[in-house]
C-alpha cells in the first residue's frame, strides 16, 4: 500500500500544485483531491495531471483523507481552517505551506480546538516568481529545505507523516519555533520581496518611468525578479508578519544611511571595504549551496 491513499490540496498553485506533483512522481498517494476558490483554476490543474478529483466541498473532500496540504495565502487560513475544522476526521493530518507561522499556528489553534494537534504548520522555502497550477513542477522541492513549526499538541505520528511526505518530495526537513521562524524570514525573503515591490513601484510612478525601463538591464532584471511575485501572497505575508519585517526594514534604512555618508562623503575605502565584505559573504553563502539549488 502506498503511504497516503487520499491527499487533498486547497489551493492548487505553485506551491500545492507541485506538493501533488512530488507525491505523485514519488508513488506515495493514490488520490490526489482539490478544492478552492476559483472552479477554474482547478479544471486547469485537473487537466494538467495535478488532481484527480475536485471538490465542491469540504465533507467531501475530507471524506478518507489521510493529508491535508493548505496551500493558500496566509490572509485566508483562518477561514478555511474554520471551515474545514468540523468535517475532520481524527486519523486525518493537516498541513500547510505558508510562508509566515506564528499567526497560522494561533489560527490552527482558534478553529481547531482540541483537534489542533492534527495540524502539523511547515513552509517549504522554494518558490519562483511565477504562481498557478501552469507553474506547478514535481521537482520544485528536491534538494530544498522544508521548515516545520511543530506544536506541543502535535503527536509523534502526526509528525512523521508530514515528515515523510516532504521527504518523498525530495526535501531536506529542519524544524524550528513558529516565532524563530517569522523573524528569520523577515530578514531572508520578506524584506527583499518588499524592497523589489518597492524599487518597481517607484520607477513605475516617476515621469521618465519609460526610459528607465527601456534602458534597464541585467542587473534591474535580477534585483527585481521576485516583484513579479502574487501580490495577494506577499501583502498577506508582510501584514502577517509586520512587526519583524519593520524591524529588518528598520535595520535596512540605518544601512542605507551608513552607505549614503560614504558616497555624499566620496569615500573610496569605505564602499570598497563594504562591498568588499558582501561580495565575501555572498560569494560564501553560494558555495555552501547545493549544485542543484539554481543559485
Amino acid at each position: 500500500m502506498v503511504p497516503f491513499g487520499k491527499v487533498v490540496i486547497c489551493g492548487v498553485g505553485l506551491i500545492g500544485g507541485s506538493f501533488a506533483l512530488a507525491l505523485k512522481a514519488a508513488g506515495v498517494v493514490k488520490e490526489v483531491v482539490g478544492l478552492g476558490r476559483r472552479r477554474e483554476t482547478l479544471e486547469e490543474a485537473l487537466r494538467l495531471g495535478i488532481l484527480d478529483h475536485i471538490a465542491d466541498d469540504w465533507a467531501h473532500a475530507l471524506a478518507g483523507a489521510d493529508l491535508v496540504f493548505l496551500g493558500m495565502p496566509v490572509g485566508q487560513m483562518p477561514a478555511v481552517l474554520g471551515t474545514l475544522a468540523p468535517h475532520l476526521a481524527r486519523h486525518t493530518v493537516v498541513t500547510d505551506g505558508g510562508s509566515t507561522k506564528a499567526d497560522v499556528v494561533a489560527a490552527a489553534r482558534a478553529a481547531l480546538g482540541l483537534k489542533s494537534g492534527q495540524f502539523v504548520p511547515g513552509h517549504p522555502i522554494a518558490g519562483a516568481e511565477k504562481s498557478g497550477p501552469a507553474a506547478a513542477s514535481a521537482n520544485l522541492f528536491r534538494e530544498r529545505r522544508v521548515i516545520l513549526t511543530p506544536l506541543g499538541e502535535n503527536p509523534p505520528l502526526a509528525l512523521v507523516h508530514v515528515r515523510e511526505a516532504w521527504g518523498a518530495c525530495g526535501a531536506s526537513v529542519s524544524e524550528l519555533t513558529a516565532e524563530e521562524h517569522d523573524r528569520t524570514f523577515a530578514a531572508v525573503s520578506h524584506l527583499p520581496h518588499l524592497l523589489a515591490y518597492a524599487l518597481v513601484h517607484e520607477f513605475t510612478n516617476r515621469p521618465e518611468a519609460a526610459r528607465l525601463f527601456g534602458f534597464a538591464a541585467g542587473g534591474f532584471r535580477d534585483f527585481t525578479r521576485i516583484a513579479s511575485s502574487h501580490p495577494e501572497m506577499w501583502r498577506d505575508i508582510c501584514l502577517a508578519n509586520r512587526a519583524a519585517l519593520m524591524a529588518e526594514l528598520d535595520a535596512y534604512m540605518a544601512e542605507l544611511m551608513r552607505t549614503r555618508v560614504l558616497l555624499a562623503g566620496a569615500d573610496e575605502a569605505g564602499l570598497e571595504a563594504l562591498f568588499t565584505r558582501a561580495r565575501a559573504a555572498r560569494d560564501a553563502w553560494l558555495d555552501s549551496l547545493p549544485p542543484s539549488s539554481g543559485q
